[in-house]
């Protein structure tokens, strides 16, 4: 290294963080700064060399890297709090198992006439007054309900059509 660039380093330091430190906000992302334009700097000092002063230089080459860093990080969007985790959540236990994919797969009408028959235990005139719809209508949708979960889960169990 020359002896010249390491002089003008040692005396210019202090002066290059406390800038660096103005333009990008605290003195890491400074310290950075003044470090990669000191390696720019550095292999070119042969040129600069001859400069009345090579401070003013060095300077806008700060300015120019800063901003040139900022615009390849304009992505980031800075927040004044920390958003909050979402909450944890548990997997479903039953997500991969075949009846609940099944159900999951039928129409929103069926599903819920099947919940309400099936596993609250409801009769077809209670699901059609909790439903507002027609007994007849309570009857064909758990009809098509149940073929369709025969059809997906039938294969799955061995049963056939006495199920």
């Amino acid at each position: 290294m020359d002896e010249d660039f390491a002089e003008f380093v040692r005396a210019a330091l202090p002066g290059l963080l406390r800038y660096g430190h103005l333009l990008t906000g605290n003195p890491h992302d400074a310290a950075d700064l003044v470090q990669i334009v000191l390696e720019k700097i550095g292999v070119r000092w042969g040129t600069l060399r001859g400069a009345e002063s090579p401070l003013p230089y060095v300077k806008r080459a700060m300015a120019n890297t800063h901003v040139s860093r900022w615009r390849s990080r304009r992505r980031e969007s800075l927040v004044a709090d920390i958003p909050e985790p979402p909450p944890y959540t548990p997997p479903d236990r039953l997500e991969n198992e075949p009846l609940w994919q099944a159900l999951a797969a039928l129409p929103p009408r069926q599903r819920t006439v099947v919940v309400l028959r099936y596993y609250e235990g409801l009769s077809e005139a209670e699901i059609a007054d909790a439903m507002r719809i027609s007994p007849g209508t309570v009857k064909s949708q758990a009809s098509k309900a149940l073929a369709s979960l025969r059809g997906k889960l039938g294969s799955l169990v061995g049963v056939g059509d006495e199920w």
